[in-house]
């Protein structure tokens, strides 16, 4: 099977990236939203996405841009690259992609749908029971769920041999990996598939063995995260502290805070409560606390950089 026709469910940080890139690379894209408000949030960071391809694509042409560090590889190989090029592939791409509050209009002649919604499991069940009856027999469903293991929807999509993960990393125009998970009842055939498109949308697709939450990235990203927001909660530090003592005592470019940031308030809150409920003295960290901080910055609209606050105040 070939992959032509691309949806992606959500239009949040990751989903407009997703549907961005994937339109950068050729593909037919539409982005199915719930809402005219959800259009109204989805469209500002498309057309911020416009901005970061052409400041890569730029720095890219320079020779600080053509050092490991700067090279954007989801935009383009070293070898062959070419400026203009770049830049006239990303204005199309933004062009390009529809946006569509029908959802048996935007599935229609799907080849896959990407769903990258909250990390809430009703509503995912709640979407996936609504889209089942409306999509075409070809369509391959995979989930860019963080945290939440394919096995958990497989038999609500209706298609459980043509669903699985697909899992991107932020800013996925140069943190170009995409981890690629089955489930028991996936048949390996669209497994291939789906690898394949990876590759062909310019990642690297990393194929997880066994179904794991939290797949190879986030299996080591959360905990981190968790334990910057836990020294804060608890009172021992603030963030830009906290986030200096990383980043100068590793060489790491972000530490949690900044991290969370780009991820959204939104997402981190999602995950932390998941685990709200564990008993406290069997909890690794104070979770509540979390759970409280991040309700707290949400509710005053502080949901990071998308928002122009989080932690830190954005431009």
């Amino acid at each position: 099977m070939e992959i032509k026709n691309v949806v992606v469910a959500g239009g949040g940080v990751l989903g407009s990236q997703i549907a961005y890139q994937a339109a950068y690379c050729g593909f037919s894209v539409t982005i199915w939203l719930r809402s005219e408000g959800s259009i109204k949030r989805c469209t500002p960071k498309l057309d911020g996405l416009v901005k970061s391809y052409e400041e890569a694509i730029k720095l890219m042409d320079t020779d600080e841009g053509k050092t490991p560090a700067n090279w954007c590889r989801g935009i383009a190989d070293y070898e062959g690259f070419n400026a203009e090029e770049c830049l006239k592939k990303s204005k199309e791409a933004r062009s390009s992609i529809k946006l569509e509050l029908d959802l048996a209009k935007a599935v229609k002649d799907a080849d896959i749908v990407i769903e990258s919604m909250a990390e809430d499991a009703n509503q995912k069940i709640e979407f996936y029971k609504k889209m089942a009856p409306l999509l075409p027999e070809k369509t391959i469903v995979v989930t860019n769920s963080s945290t939440l293991l394919p096995s958990k929807f497989a038999k609500v999509t209706g298609r459980p041999d043509k669903y699985l993960s697909l899992h991107f990393a932020n800013s996925i125009w140069k943190n170009n990996t995409a981890e690629v998970m089955a489930q028991k009842l996936t048949d390996m055939k669209n497994f291939d598939v789906v690898m394949k498109f990876a590759n062909d949308i310019r990642m690297i697709a990393l194929p997880v063995k066994k179904e794991k939450s939290g797949y190879l990235l986030n299996s080591m990203l959360v905990p981190f995260l968790f334990a910057g927001m836990d020294l804060y909660v608890n009172g021992i530090s603030d963030p830009e502290s906290i986030d200096k003592a990383w980043v100068l005592g590793t060489g790491a470019p972000k530490g949690p805070f900044q991290i969370l940031d780009t991820v959204g308030l939104t997402t981190a809150h999602n995950i932390v409560k998941m685990y709200v409920k564990i008993p406290s003295f069997l909890a690794p960290y104070n979770f509540k606390g979390m759970d409280k901080m991040l309700s707290k910055y949400i509710a005053e609209g502080k949901l990071g950089k998308s928002s122009g606050e989080g932690f830190y105040k954005y431009n």
